[in-house]
């Protein structure tokens, strides 16, 4: 097999070799760069794929082999330790049975399978591709892409399915070596062991009365050496810790919840897809000529599928469980729940094809949307307004938990807004660009940052296991926000013939921003307070913090961008996509994802791989930075060529590699997204691996209750 191994790598090595230094034309770079960057993805992911399978094959191969040795060859002794005290217990009353019936039965399935699987890959010299060769034309290129399309998926599927078969192979040896445990269990007769697996037993059923070294009376610290330990030590690498075992959360309520995250997790992946297409398009600006992909529609598709097809739909989804709990009842109508889901992905479709197809409603960042599909997301949060209203009304409660101000003011804010940016009434001259202002400034703070803002007032305390640490500056970053967000929209329109006492307005607000900006960061890092320990062994915790820096240092620097000396810089600039970026996917992105990796395993019982969870977290947050921090830098030097009256053109060569940091902090950022699908399907369906010892005393457990 090792053999098989090294093959495969060297053909690999052979095909990028090959393809590295086959002749250019110097008319066709750009077209055989493209071609090259696919062809030697495919035949990695597809070698990738072989190795998978191979290394899988051989598992199986060695299992299988092992299933065949004589019943008192096997080693059974590995499956006696650390049992718990349940499997001890379904021992001994097996051999109890056992006794008293005098009758043992011996089960063996023996199954067998073996795939065979080989692969010879051949590789030619790559032709040189002349001027006037068929791979040089556009059409022609199209139609190999959209012919390798299906045959690529089709390869794809034919490993999934070659895998789960070996998979489920492999599953069928498990059940085989259980058989034989259960078995050997069943004909056992050592009572040696017995006595020893009944003190065992008797050894972990026992439990501390917690009262043992410190008595009945409490302890006296006159001095303060208890009170003031505040200091833990860490493990250097330190196992994250599962979710704690919750009341078992309404069935329908739970299938509800998961198909939110489910459809937002899709459009997550499907709007950075194109997102990591149109980033690509700023280095390889011809890799396309279809209108259908052209960047002036594909960016539109790109900020409204996250917007309104993931943000909103995970948003609602966290907040269908946070305000029934909160609320200490149950959701008024689930039903209610089903429609708005329907409508809101119903409109982010019709949308995205509309815009894809050249229709639009004219311009208008973030509401590109036309008034038709527009109105369907409207009736969606509408009727999650009334349903959460209803709940809220229902409430065992006394106070009303800052979480629903914050969630339900969102949605409201939300509904006010889109009427005010579609109903045509103040569209008219400088109106239609106030009311741009207004609905695009709205949209990220009173719709995103105000519902995820109240999802942090909820999973941050519970994740902590404390209460959260002031309510007062809760209500205050409430209502400021409140106050000052909702003046703020013009001051993307500074200098412009917008009235100045309006700008100034804007400028003011986004100064006074601040306040609760302060007061929300010095909630949540004060909750922290204590419980710093905790993060190396969460992986929501990690989430939560980043988000919360992002907070902190993305508000401020739109306050810091509001100025009318720094508008003169970075305004038109790639420093506003920058600053886009931090907040929606620095704020919104990663305190979404803490919510949803902190109430999936409570819903489902099944953890996410830690190892894929953390290279999410790593790929986000260091994508986010190659990302952001480039943009930022040549953008300033951007602007101040401008003022300094060089030509427009140097300004666009100039940003060239910055542009290219950004195609590389995109790219993982997208790949970070492919690790979270991943981990929730994870978190859906488990590993799908049978365990020996589970499975054997399950079905020694299933006799003893037949018995």
């Amino acid at each position: 097999m090792n053999t098989h191994h090294c093959k495969a790598k060297v053909a690999l090595i052979i095909l990028i070799f090959s393809l590295s230094i086959s002749p250019v034309s110097a008319q066709d770079t750009s077209t055989q760069k493209f071609i090259l960057l696919i062809s030697t993805f495919l035949v990695f992911a597809i070698s990738i794929s072989v190795l998978i399978v191979a290394k899988l094959t051989k598992d199986i191969v060695e299992q299988f082999q092992k299933s065949k040795q004589q019943n008192f060859e096997r080693d059974y002794d590995k499956y006696f330790k650390n049992l718990n005290s349940d499997q001890i217990e379904i021992f001994l009353k097996n051999k109890e049975l056992g006794r008293k019936t005098e009758t043992v039965e011996r089960t063996l399935a023996i199954a067998g399978l073996c795939f065979i699987l080989s692969t010879t890959i051949s590789f030619g010299q790559q032709p040189v591709i002349s001027e006037g060769s068929l791979l040089s034309q556009t059409g022609i290129i199209i139609t190999i892409v959209l012919i390798s399309i299906p045959v690529v998926c089709g390869i794809f599927l034919l490993m999934f399915k070659i895998m789960k078969a070996l998979r489920a192979f492999r599953n069928t040896q498990t059940l085989s070596e259980a058989e034989y445990l259960t078995a050997y269990l069943k004909s056992l007769e050592n009572e040696s062991l017995e006595v020893s697996l009944k003190i065992r037993k008797q050894q972990l059923d026992y439990q501390l009365s917690n009262n043992e070294l410190m008595g009945a009376n409490p302890a006296s610290d006159e001095k303060g050496l208890i009170g003031n330990i505040h200091d833990a030590s860490l493990p250097f690498v330190a196992r994250k810790k599962n979710a704690l075992v919750r009341p078992k959360i309404d069935a329908d309520l739970t299938r509800l919840v998961l198909w939110y995250v489910r459809c937002a997790t899709f459009w997550l992946v499907f709007g950075t897809s194109v997102g990591e297409f149109v980033g690509i398009k700023f280095v390889a600006p011809d890799i396309d000529h279809v209108s259908w992909l052209s960047f002036g529609r594909l960016r539109p598709v790109h900020t409204n599928a996250v917007f309104w097809g993931w943000a909103s739909l995970a948003m609602l989804g966290l907040g269908h469980y946070v305000v029934p709990r909160v609320s200490n009842t149950k959701l008024f109508s689930i039903n209610l729940g089903w429609y708005s889901l329907i409508l809101i992905n119903t409109a982010v479709f019709a949308g995205t094809i509309c815009l894809m197809a050249g229709i639009n409603n004219g311009g208008g960042e973030y509401r590109e949307y036309i008034w038709p599909v527009m109105l369907l997301f409207g009736v969606g949060l509408a009727l999650t307004l009334i349903n959460f209203l209803k709940t809220l009304a229902r409430r065992t409660t006394k106070e009303i938990y800052i979480s629903n101000w914050y969630i339900i003011s969102a949605i409201i804010f939300a509904i006010v807004i889109s009427i005010v940016a579609y109903v045509p009434i103040w569209q008219n001259g400088l109106g239609e660009t106030i009311v741009q202002g207004y609905y695009m400034h709205q949209g990220v703070g009173m719709w995103f940052m105000l519902f995820t803002l109240g999802i942090v007032y909820y999973f941050l305390p519970q994740q902590l296991n404390k209460p959260i640490y002031s309510y007062s500056l809760g209500i205050l970053a409430f209502w400021t926000q409140i106050l000052f967000y909702t003046l703020i929209g013009t001051h993307h329109f500074v200098f412009s013939s917008i009235p100045w006492w309006l700008q100034t307005i804007a400028i003011v607000g986004s100064v006074g921003m601040v306040i609760p900006v302060i007061a929300g960061t010095t909630n949540f890092t004060m909750t922290f307070r204590g419980s710093w320990y905790k993060i190396p062994d969460s992986y929501t915790l990690p989430f939560f913090l980043t988000g919360i820096v992002f907070y902190f240092t993305g508000s401020l620097q739109g306050t810091a961008e509001a100025f009318r000396t720094t508008n003169l810089l970075w305004h038109f600039t790639d420093f506003t996509v920058a600053h886009s970026h931090i907040t929606m996917y620095g704020i919104i992105c990663f305190l979404v994802w803490a919510g949803i990796y902190a109430v999936v395993p409570r819903l489902t019982g099944i953890e996410p791989p830690q190892v894929t969870v953390g290279a999410h977290f790593w790929l986000a947050l260091i994508g986010l930075m190659f990302y952001t921090i480039p943009l930022m830098y040549g953008s300033t030097l951007r602007g101040l060529m401008w003022m300094e009256g060089k030509p427009f053109i140097d300004s666009v060569v100039f940003m060239a590699p910055f542009w290219l940091w950004r195609a590389i902090g995109g790219s993982l950022m997208w790949l970070s997204h492919l690790f979270f699908a991943y981990n929730f399907y994870k978190m859906l369906v488990g590993s799908g691996i049978v365990d020996v010892r589970e499975a054997a005393f399950a079905k020694l457990a299933r006799e003893n209750t037949l018995n």
